[in-house]
């Protein structure tokens, strides 16, 4: 893998690829290529390498909490008791396994964890706390902050063009 500043190698086409396919993934080849002036394989051979080398990570749908029977919405911070790396790991371990959380970071700050936590209710969330957080000895403090309206979801990221040499 090629890197220039810290990020991965790519020409301006893979950046208008980039851009077409975070706006919709389920474009055909034909449809993307057309866009970015290539043909429908030489899309498909780019989408792949971008795929294999990690600068797409991952294709997804985003789905309506509510429209599934979630609409309980949290940002919880969390903090542990220490910062040693054995609990920072297997705290890490356990958000990855864990459903309800959809979206954890480990951040800087006053708070090590950031968490996004869907729920069906609330007693469901009080439930879920007892279970995740409060039961284990390494947490030092939760402050959850319940999502009123979610103004804006998706995970598109704006894609620099890269410069020419």
């Amino acid at each position: 893998m090629n890197y220039r500043g810290g990020a991965k190698q790519y020409d301006r086409i893979d950046a208008r690829i980039m851009e077409v396919v975070q706006k919709n993934n389920r474009l055909t080849s034909d449809v993307i290529g057309d866009q970015v002036g290539l043909s429908a394989t030489a899309c498909q051979r780019r989408l792949k390498r971008l795929r294999s080398e990690g600068i797409i990570e991952s294709d997804v749908s985003i789905v309506s909490a509510e429209a599934i029977g979630r609409p309980i919405q949290m940002l919880v911070l969390v903090t542990l008791e220490r910062e040693r790396i054995d609990i920072i790991d297997k705290f890490k371990k356990k958000i990855k396994s864990s459903p309800e959380i959809t979206t954890g970071f480990y951040i800087t700050g006053d708070a090590d964890f950031l968490l996004y936590i869907t729920a069906r209710s609330m007693k469901d969330y009080e439930e879920f706390t007892r279970r995740f957080f409060y039961e284990n000895q390494h947490i030092k403090s939760v402050k959850t902050m319940v999502v009123v309206d979610r103004v804006k979801a998706g995970f598109a990221l704006p894609v620099d063009l890269p410069h020419e040499n």
